[in-house]
């Protein structure tokens, strides 16, 4: 079976976003191109819509933004076991209030038991000082913590 690659909404929004002028922001936007492009080998890509889906409206964006990015990929619905996972991270203050979606995306990408979830947000999802806090609270609620990488650390592998 070929393991399961969470997106994150910061993959989407590196998709549509225009190229940066800054260096380091552009190559990890061309590293996310390259490969949400055809997907690698033996990985089958599942992405959520969030916030990044949504317009300025709050109505998901039909053409040009995240959501027609990566249209034609399979959907997570929500299962019982994010929730416990998504509100202890909020409890225990790992992940802050005003990042609930944060959290929200390490609970569903858990409940689903998928292998990866890949982002580029690297201050509440993908950070090592929060890691094996995040894998705690995952085990406390029976679920295995999927491996968080950004698309580069991915292609390293």
């Amino acid at each position: 079976m070929k393991p399961r690659l969470y997106l994150e909404t910061t993959i989407p929004s590196y998709l549509v976003a225009r190229p940066s002028r800054d260096l380091r922001l552009a190559a990890d936007q061309q590293t996310t191109r390259g490969m949400v492009g055809p997907a690698p080998d033996g990985i089958r890509l599942v992405h959520l819509p969030n916030r990044a889906g949504r317009g300025p409206t709050g109505r998901p964006r039909l053409c040009g933004g995240p959501l027609d990015a990566t249209r034609g990929l399979p959907l997570l619905g929500a299962l019982p076991l994010a929730a416990p996972i998504t509100k202890r991270l909020l409890a225990e203050g790992i992940i802050p209030p005003g990042a609930a979606d944060d959290a929200a995306h390490l609970g569903l990408a858990a409940a689903h038991r998928m292998e990866f979830l890949l982002t580029w947000n690297c201050r509440h999802i993908n950070n090592p000082a929060l890691e094996r806090r995040i894998e705690r609270v995952c085990a406390a609620c029976g679920a295995d913590c999927p491996v968080i990488c950004t698309p580069a650390e991915l292609m390293k592998e």
